[in-house]
């Protein structure tokens, strides 16, 4: 079957990238690369290929999820079980810049595929592990999905409302984390590779990537005893930071928190007295009467439908922005214009929309993503052009179900 037709175009257009493993941590790492550009080879097992190809909803047949996650990506169908597939692996690593890969640690130096290993081929190969825990440590071999990644963070405690349990944030957070931080933790490498001329590991944990990005929070507890949780829509301390209500129930969020913006919302509300009031016109007693002034402003707000507080918020340069569904990203002008929802053509022949690439380059310009590819869709072209492997030898492999 015939190659991803799409021309390879972008910053990592001369990047070729080995994606083992399976369902989002990893995946949605490939995926950001090859929305850069860079040529994904995905291996996916022979019997049934990623179990992303049947998450999510899924219409006729299809998951609506795999077109986006594996958009760009030629499929190549292996089975890593044996000796014979194996070795196509270290065949294509040889001719590889990246492995990237996210399963339980220990399963590639098992298999005789472990960085040592395909060093040992390829000194400037760089393989990049994404695991719940990392390679090293106490609880290095556990299993661990992104939501115990959540938990473990942080993140999960101080998600959702102070008098529920902790929440979920509607998407899978951890994974996500994990593989933006596996993609920079590529390019850091491929970066110092050009001076050093040699590969190296990239260690990816999930509980570390939330853990990041908790702010100043063990900072807060140990030095000031303070252990920032759950505060349902507002950041304590800081305000008008809220999510307000209109005459015609549409939710918007006005962030008016600086001092120079909240006088002009003041201006826009009419009351110019409170931008005066010393309980209001500063950051700090602003934050210490959070319910008092966000009440005056929602009785304010539902005085008007949300186009009009929209309206109104945008003139006085008061940031705000509506509380939007996946209905509103489909037909908002600004996604539009900005490309942020674009429609990949699945193997059923239905368009179905995706978000766009992020970032937007001023020059090298990545080529419109293509959908996900059918299982094995690109096997042979693969062993051929890459490493070498001839027709005859190809069908003698699928013969013994070591490729699909």
């Amino acid at each position: 079957m015939a190659t991803i037709q799409n021309p390879r175009t972008g910053p990592l257009a001369d990047l070729r990238v080995i994606e083992l493993g399976s369902f989002i941590a990893g995946p949605f790492a490939g995926q950001l690369l090859a929305d850069y550009g860079a040529e994904v080879i995905k291996v996916e097992n022979t019997e049934n290929g990623d179990p992303m190809r049947r998450w999510g909803i899924n219409v006729d047949g299809e998951s609506l999820w795999w077109p986006s996650i594996a958009r760009n990506k030629k499929s190549v169908a292996i089975d890593l079980h044996t000796d014979t597939g194996r070795d196509l692996v270290r065949k294509l690593a040889a001719e590889a810049d990246v492995i990237l890969e996210n399963f339980r640690p220990g399963t590639l130096a098992r298999w005789g595929l472990s960085y040592d290993d395909l060093a040992a081929i390829n000194p400037r190969i760089i393989v990049v592990h994404v695991s719940g825990f990392g390679q090293t440590g106490p609880r290095a071999t556990d299993a661990g999905f992104g939501s115990v990644g959540e938990a473990m963070g942080g993140i999960r405690f101080t998600t959702g409302d102070p008098e529920n349990p902790p929440s979920r944030t509607g998407v899978s957070l951890g994974d996500s984390l994990a593989a933006m931080f596996a993609v920079i933790g590529t390019l850091s490498a491929v970066h110092e590779r050009e001076r050093s001329g040699r590969g190296q590991e990239v260690d990816v944990a999930i509980y570390e990537a939330v853990a990041a990005l908790m702010e100043s929070s063990m900072a807060d507890f140990d030095i000031a005893g303070v252990l920032r949780g759950r505060t349902g829509s507002v950041l304590p301390g800081v305000a008008p930071s809220n999510v307000y209500p209109t005459s015609d129930g549409v939710e918007v969020l006005i962030a008016a928190n600086a001092d120079g913006v909240f006088r002009r919302l003041c201006g826009a509300m009419g009351r110019d007295d409170l931008a005066d009031d010393p309980r209001f016109a500063e950051h700090g007693p602003r934050g210490e009467r959070m319910a008092e002034l966000d009440a005056m402003i929602g009785e304010w707000t539902s005085t008007m439908t949300g186009e009009d507080l929209l309206a109104r918020m945008e003139a006085s340069g008061v940031p705000a922005g509506r509380i939007y569904t996946a209905a509103d990203t489909l037909t908002d002008p600004h996604y539009a214009a900005r490309d942020m929802v674009i429609r990949l053509l699945n193997s059923g022949g239905k368009q179905v929309p995706a978000p766009g690439v992020v970032p937007k380059f001023s020059r090298s310009t990545p080529a419109t993503p293509v959908a996900g590819r059918e299982l094995g869709a690109d096997t042979d072209a693969v062993l051929q052009d890459v490493v070498g492997v001839d027709a005859e030898t190809i069908s003698q492999l699928r013969r013994d179900s070591v490729v699909r």
